[in-house]
C-alpha cells in the first residue's frame, strides 16, 4: 500500500507499507534521468565511422541480415562502450557522493582523498613489473592501492573518531605525494612504457569489451546492496560525526565501511577505464541541482547522472573527434564542467530570488 504525504520541507512524498519513503520530485527526477540514459544510448549506437542506426540494432535480434561490419560496430564496439561507460560513471559518482557526506565537504571525491592515485600507482607498478598482467590482477592491484591509502588516512587522522575535515586535509596531502610519485614514474620510465601509461591515465573506453563487462557486472550488482546500506547511514553523517554518534551511529565501525565502499567503487572504475578526475564532484552536484535529495535517493540520482555524463563524453569523442584519440577525461571535462557551472549559477540565482 502506498500513501501520499508531505515531507518536513513541504514537498510531496510517497510512503510505502514497509516504511520506505521517497519524495515525488526525486522519483520523477530518477525516471527522467533513466529515460535520458536510454535515449542517449540509442543515439550513441549511431555514432561512429560505420553508419548504423537503432533499426540495424533491432534487426540483429529478429534475425535480419546485416553486414559483418555493422554487426561488429554495434555488438562488439559501441554497445560494450555504452554499458562500461554507464557502469563506470555510476561507480565514480556513487563514490563521490559517499565521500562528500562522510567528509561533509562538497568538493570531496576519490581523487581528493587520494584513492584514485593509490589505485593508479599500484597499477602502474604492476604494469612495469608484469606488462601483460591479466585484468583480474590489475583489479586486485587497484583495490589494494586504494585500500592502502584509506587505511593510511584512517591511521593518520585517528581512525573512525576523526572529523571529515581532518580526513579531507590529510587526503589532500597524501594525494599530492602520490601524484608527484606518479609523475616521476612517467618521466623516468622508458619512453614506450611512459607513453602507454600516459594514454591509460588520460582515460579511455577503447578497451571496453564483453569480458570487461562480465568482470565489472558482479560488482555493479552489489552496488544495489551497497546503496541500501550506505544510503541509510549517510543522512546521519551529513549532520556531522558528533551528531551521528548522538543518534546512535557506531561511527568507529561504520566510517571505515563507508570508506571501503567508496574505495572499491573508485578502484573498479580506475581499472576499467583509467582515472576520471572531477566526475565524483560533478555528478552529485548536477544531480542535486536537478532534484535535491538525501540518503538512497541522492546516491541513485548521482549514479544515474554519472553514467549519463560518461556515455555522453564517449559519444562526443566518437562523434566530434572521429579518428582522433581524444581522451575520455578531456571530453568529460568539455561536457561536464559547463553543466556544472550552469547548475551552480542557476542554484545561486534560485537562492537569491527565494530571499
Amino acid at each position: 500500500m502506498i500513501r501520499r504525504g508531505t515531507a518536513t520541507d513541504g514537498l510531496g512524498i510517497l510512503r510505502f507499507k514497509n516504511g520506505f519513503q521517497i519524495k515525488i520530485s526525486n522519483l520523477f527526477a530518477g525516471l527522467g534521468l533513466a529515460m535520458a540514459a536510454v535515449l542517449l544510448a540509442v543515439y550513441s549506437l549511431q555514432i561512429g565511422l560505420t553508419k548504423t542506426g537503432i533499426s540495424d540494432f533491432l534487426a540483429i535480434f529478429v534475425g535480419a541480415e546485416l553486414s559483418d561490419a555493422k554487426v561488429y560496430a554495434l555488438i562488439d564496439v559501441r554497445l560494450p562502450r555504452i554499458l562500461v561507460g554507464f557502469m563506470v560513471g555510476w561507480a565514480v559518482a556513487l563514490s563521490g557522493a559517499v565521500l562528500q557526506s562522510l567528509a561533509r565537504n562538497p568538493l570531496a571525491d576519490p581523487g581528493l582523498f587520494g584513492f584514485s592515485q593509490g589505485s593508479m600507482i599500484m597499477i602502474m607498478l604492476l604494469l612495469i613489473v608484469v606488462p601483460l598482467a591479466p585484468k583480474s590482477l590489475v583489479a586486485l592491484a587497484a583495490v589494494a592501492g586504494g585500500l592502502c591509502v584509506a587505511g593510511l588516512l584512517l591511521w593518520l587522522v585517528g581512525g573512525g573518531r576523526s572529523s571529515g575535515l581532518a580526513i579531507v586535509l590529510m587526503g589532500i596531502a597524501v594525494e599530492t605525494v602520490l601524484s608527484s610519485f606518479g609523475t616521476l614514474l612517467i618521466l623516468y620510465l622508458p619512453p614506450e612504457t611512459s607513453l602507454a601509461l600516459s594514454e591509460w591515465l588520460a582515460g579511455s573506453l577503447f578497451q571496453a569489451n564483453w569480458s570487461l563487462i562480465a568482470a565489472f557486472l558482479p560488482l555493479h550488482g552489489h552496488l544495489v546492496s551497497g546503496i541500501l546500506i550506505a544510503g541509510r547511514l549517510l543522512p546521519a553523517y551529513d549532520l556531522g560525526n558528533e551528531m551521528a554518534m548522538a543518534l546512535g551511529e557506531p561511527v568507529a565501525r561504520s566510517q571505515p565501511l563507508l570508506l571501503l565502499f567508496a574505495v572499491v567503487l573508485s578502484a573498479a572504475a580506475v581499472t576499467a577505464v583509467g582515472p576520471l578526475m572531477f566526475l565524483g564532484i560533478l555528478a552529485p552536484h548536477i544531480a542535486a541541482f536537478l532534484s535535491p535529495a538525501t540518503g538512497r535517493a541522492r546516491l541513485v540520482l548521482s549514479g544515474l547522472t554519472g553514467g549519463i555524463l560518461v556515455v555522453a563524453a564517449d559519444t562526443l569523442t566518437r562523434g566530434v573527434a572521429v579518428g582522433l584519440p581524444m581522451p575520455l577525461g578531456l571530453s568529460l571535462t568539455i561536457i561536464g564542467v559547463p553543466l556544472f557551472i550552469i547548475a551552480l549559477r542557476l542554484q545561486a540565482l534560485r537562492k537569491f530570488q527565494s530571499h
